[in-house]
């Protein structure tokens, strides 16, 4: 387990965050207090008609959303005592959730899913970043950490969403959004600590510049214990980050919006026979947004974002990405609503080989060009709209990608909807399929393979979401997938080699509800069916037969309560139900967090949080004998706003 080296270590980082508490609450003092009001728990008429942009790349009611979305609230997070973002997207019942150790996660949508970066078919944004790696196409969760107290929501997005949002939305998309620096002013404090999470603090301080200018800036920091093995030994893998960052909101006029924001992080993840694993990263984004007219308005968007990472005798990685893109919407006559825009992306990727693996070349420089263009067409005045839309994309891997989509919806009453959509989506190669090479691998070298393609899929999907009443209600959707091109291992005798010999079909549905039985007690959740088939096209002789393209669940259950006590209490509980992985196999399993709240004051509130209750520890991912499980885990926490 890993300690800081003595007390006095331990007990300086606190040292640290609480004078800088103490320094920023002077300047605090002059500001109203944030009350209880602004965390107020949302009734259900407002929770369906707030805002969504991620199907449709503009705002649009929830409940008129032609999509399987779902949509985690800054307050479902913080009711949940969820500690990262990985593990408040557990509250997303169309999300596959599996945590593998201390840090590293498995995360997908609707299957395919694998440990860390190599679940690729599921595109991330946080606040328009797009934040992966073309090393994997995969997603580093573990540095996935802005301050949770800042969440204005997480949208989730489950079946192809590349027609907007471009390669890798294969299987979903999830966009993170932060609030805005007006909705965070006056200073925010906490922290605490306990079992797996051994001690966490973080502070943030909001203030404004006459009525038009809003800024924040925060900090933030955690030590995380190591999780077990099977036989209860520790795994040795705890680790330790620290992170800062900023956000600049100006609005000079109505029609003008300008957002300048940056983070930075640094950490450290202990490794069991080596030395530590480093990271660290940079990243600054600038937004301008100009407001045309109620349906016009124009987007340009700019961020730099740099990763770096070090394991030891294995690899380490610097990445430089550098992205810009636009999009414009105008209304065409009376009927239509089009949006289009364009974008470019550079990556300047650089591997530290070893002797035991290696990218070739070590340093490659990938571009990205996009387009794309969507015309919303009112068929029948609030009933019936078509949605036509494809983005065009050039990378250096596999040239050319055209990614169609035709989505409609119908609304018979101003509380129901139904809606059909068929779609098509890349997963365009990543560097591990092309310019991987192990020259040691057993029993035969192991390599990219240089005629690698883009993997494809159709997608046809079916819903129907309805408020049947004013407490209540509830969306399904129902999926069928088609899979071309998918990822193999194949062999000729002298290399093991990446190809695309593999095909898939998935299929299943999605069901989730929200229920305000009072208006102190609310539940939301819901229940995901898939399964998944995976086979050889002709020719292949894939060596793991179509097995190692994912592991997934058929059966996923989800429920949350939230639930609002008298004196200022508060009790919610998360639990969750995933059912056996095949292969490799590991056991179904059910468990829920707990948390217990108390607003002592205007201003300052303590909790107690339980995670993984049900049972002492048990495994949610990998191999056997060598998985890693996750314990039952205590910790306490207090918080204070100015």
């Amino acid at each position: 387990m890993k300690f800081p080296t003595t007390w006095f270590a331990r007990a300086r980082h606190w040292v640290v965050w609480i004078a800088a508490a103490f320094c920023l609450s002077t300047s605090a003092a002059t500001n109203e207090p944030m009350s209880p009001a602004a965390l107020k728990k949302l009734s259900l008429e407002e929770l369906l008609d707030q805002q969504v942009t991620l199907v449709t790349r503009k705002p649009e009611k929830l409940t008129q959303s032609p999509s399987p979305v779902q949509v985690l609230t800054g307050e479902d997070i913080r009711r949940s005592g969820a500690t990262s973002i990985a593990e408040a997207l557990r509250l997303a019942p169309n999300l596959q959730v599996a945590q593998a150790s201390s840090w590293q996660w498995a995360i997908s949508g609707r299957g395919f899913n694998q440990p860390g970066l190599l679940a690729n078919k599921l595109l991330v944004m946080i606040d328009g970043r797009t934040v992966y790696t073309p090393l994997f196409a995969g997603v580093f969760w573990e540095v996935q950490n802005t301050l949770l107290e800042d969440l204005d929501r997480i949208e989730v997005v489950t079946g192809p969403g590349a027609a907007l949002w471009g390669a890798n939305a294969v299987n979903g998309v999830i966009n993170i959004v932060t609030k805005g620096a007006k909705n965070t002013q006056g200073l925010f404090v906490e922290g605490g600590g306990g079992s797996l999470l051994q001690d966490f603090a973080a502070v943030r301080y909001g203030g404004s510049s006459g009525t038009n200018l809003f800024y924040r800036v925060y900090g933030q920091r955690f030590d995380r214990n190591s999780t077990v093995f099977s036989n209860g030994t520790e795994a040795g893998n705890a680790w330790d980050m620290t992170q800062g960052g900023f956000r600049i909101d100006y609005e000079p006029a109505r029609e003008h919006a300008f957002t300048l924001q940056g983070d930075a992080y640094s950490g450290s993840i202990e490794q069991a026979a080596n030395r530590d694993t480093v990271v660290d990263g940079q990243n600054v984004l600038a937004r301008w947004t100009r407001t045309f007219s109620e349906e016009s308005d124009l987007t340009v968007q700019a961020y730099f974002d740099r990763t770096w990472r070090r394991i030891p005798d294995t690899f380490d990685e610097d990445l430089k990405t550098y992205d810009v893109d636009f999009q414009h919407r105008f209304p065409l006559g009376t009927r239509q609503s089009i949006i289009w825009g364009g974008g470019y992306r550079l990556m300047e990727d650089e591997v530290g080989n070893s002797a035991g693996l290696a990218f070739l070349p070590p340093r490659r420089n990938l571009q990205l060009f996009n387009g794309f263009v969507q015309d919303e067409i009112t068929l029948l005045p609030e009933q019936l709209k078509l949605h036509l839309g494809t983005k065009l994309e050039h990378n250096d891997y596999s040239g050319f990608e055209l990614q169609p989509s035709v989505r409609l919806a119908w609304m018979p009453t101003s509380r129901q909807t139904v809606w059909a959509a068929i779609s098509r989506a890349v997963r365009s190669p990543s560097r591990i399929d092309r310019d991987f090479y192990v020259p040691a691998a057993v029993p035969l070298p192991l390599a990219g393979g240089t005629n690698f393609n883009s993997e494809t899929v159709v997608a046809y999907e079916i819903g129907y979401r309805v408020q049947p009443h004013d407490r209540l209600s509830l969306s399904i959707a129902a999926f069928y997938n088609d899979y071309d091109n998918i990822r193999s291992v194949e062999t000729n005798g002298a290399t093991i080699m990446v190809e695309n010999g593999l095909r898939a079909q998935s299929w299943g549905m999605e069901f989730s509800g929200e229920f305000r039985l009072r208006e102190w007690w609310r539940l939301r959740g819901g229940y995901t069916y898939m399964h998944k088939d995976v086979w050889q096209k002709p020719g292949s002789i894939d060596v793991n037969r179509g097995l190692s393209e994912g592991n997934d669940p058929e059966h996923q259950v989800v429920l949350q309560s939230i639930l609002n006590l008298p004196a200022g209490f508060q009790f919610d509980l998360a639990g969750r139900y995933v059912d056996a992985l095949p292969a490799p196999s590991v056991p179904g399993y059910f468990t829920f967090d707990a948390r217990l709240a108390w607003q002592a004051t205007r201003n300052l509130e303590f909790s107690l949080i339980g995670q993984n209750l049900w049972e002492n520890r048990h495994p949610e991912f990998g191999a056997a004998p060598t998985r890693q499980e996750i314990p039952r885990s205590l910790f306490g926490k207090v918080t204070w706003r100015f």
